[in-house]
């Protein structure tokens, strides 16, 4: 992994170069409210060496990453009074910066975010859900 990359917008903001507003700062991670939020709290979570997908993240930073992923999520809906949040990390298609960033977004009912709601497929005779398993098991990283 790089420590940082010249021209990424997050890593940037990681380097002071860009200002944002920084919420919580490890030595590896930083997280900032998002500069075009879904709602007003959208908060990013980022590793500081650059990284693109989840599954760049090293395996001895991947628990740092999940729990401060968690306390993010606490303080986000219990800061800001939300009902619940949305978690979400995108790989490539719809990441509109291509380093590893985490999005907790406040979330409340009705407030007019329709997400993921279609279109849905079934699994059928022509596309049996075992033969998908049996694909994606196939394909499976062995254990670090």
């Amino acid at each position: 992994m790089a420590p940082t990359v010249a021209n990424c917008a997050f890593c940037a903001i990681i380097r002071g170069e860009t200002p944002a507003v920084r919420v919580l700062e490890t030595g590896s991670l930083l997280a900032f409210l998002d500069h075009r939020p879904l709602f007003l709290g959208h908060t990013l979570l980022v590793p500081k060496d650059h990284m693109r997908l989840l599954s760049d993240l090293p395996a001895e930073l991947a628990g740092e990453f999940l729990m401060t992923a968690q306390r993010l999520e606490r303080g986000v809906e219990d800061g800001l009074g939300a009902a619940g949040s949305m978690i979400l990390v995108n790989n490539v298609v719809s990441q509109s910066v291509p380093h590893l960033h985490l999005h907790v977004i406040p979330r409340n009912f009705k407030d007019g975010l329709r997400f993921w709601l279609g279109p849905r497929q079934r699994y059928d005779a022509e596309h049996p859900a075992e033969q998908y398993a049996e694909k994606i098991r196939a394909a499976l990283p062995p254990v670090p």
